[in-house]
């Protein structure tokens, strides 16, 4: 099925593998191409059915707000303490203000199909609590690492294999209002999820570059230069 729902970006980390490029500026606006990073996420949700977009700020946090306020960007705040990704996305829950939600890494490039339209084609709520977008590890660039998951035929992951988790994925709200701790990773909920076989991916036909250090951002602007 497809909808619409509302987005969030997650923009509260300290961008340490950027080394001297995030000591005075916050990883989500780090120049690539010219731009900040955060836009090529922005320019994936213009093409998408936002309800309203989100995002969350802790490092450098006046940065990002005004940056991201006068885009119509509503801001979570994570202070003093920063939440990961599984308290960010709870500590936003009454702006997001939906039992589902798209969240999308800022520090990533996609060459092909929009992703955040992929994983809302593809979601099905009755048989899913969360989708999450996979490259195959050889359409990848800039990654290090092996990959985080094997598929199914059916889209079921298990942990470890050749596909890697494009930083895209659709989820239920309600996955995270329970969870003990303040601070936790969705991983933490993506693996209580895939015990109750509610976690889902689908595989992404196109290319996808990791810009999370600085010596990424030439191939992610080799990317964003190649025809498609």
């Amino acid at each position: 099925m497809s909808l619409a729902c509302p987005v969030m970006i997650f923009a509260a980390g300290f961008g340490t593998r950027m080394g001297p490029l995030t000591m005075d500026c916050p990883k989500p606006l780090v120049p690539v191409a010219g731009r900040p990073m955060v836009d090529f996420a922005l320019d994936l949700i213009a093409d998408f059915p936002a309800e309203r977009v989100v995002a969350n700020a802790h490092y450098l946090a006046d940065q990002i707000q005004d940056y991201l306020e006068p885009k119509g960007v509503l801001i979570s705040h994570e202070f003093p303490n920063i939440l990961d990704t599984g308290g960010g996305l709870r500590r936003a829950l009454p702006l997001i203000d939906s039992d589902t939600v798209v969240t999308i890494n800022p520090d990533v490039i996609w060459r092909g199909p929009n992703p955040l339209n992929m994983v809302a084609e593809a979601w099905d709520p009755d048989k899913m609590d969360a989708l999450l977008l996979c490259i195959p590890k050889d359409q990848t660039i800039g990654r290090i690492g092996p990959g985080d998951f094997t598929l199914s035929d059916g889209g079921r992951p298990t942990r470890g294999g050749s596909m890697v988790y494009g930083g895209v994925q659709i989820i239920k709200t309600s996955t995270v209002k329970d969870i003990a701790e303040d601070v936790f990773s969705l991983n933490l909920v993506w693996d209580k999820l895939n015990h109750d076989n509610r976690l889902y991916c689908a595989q992404y036909p196109g290319k996808w570059c990791d810009v999370g250090r600085a010596e990424s951002i030439p191939l992610a602007e080799n990317l964003i230069a190649t025809d498609v």
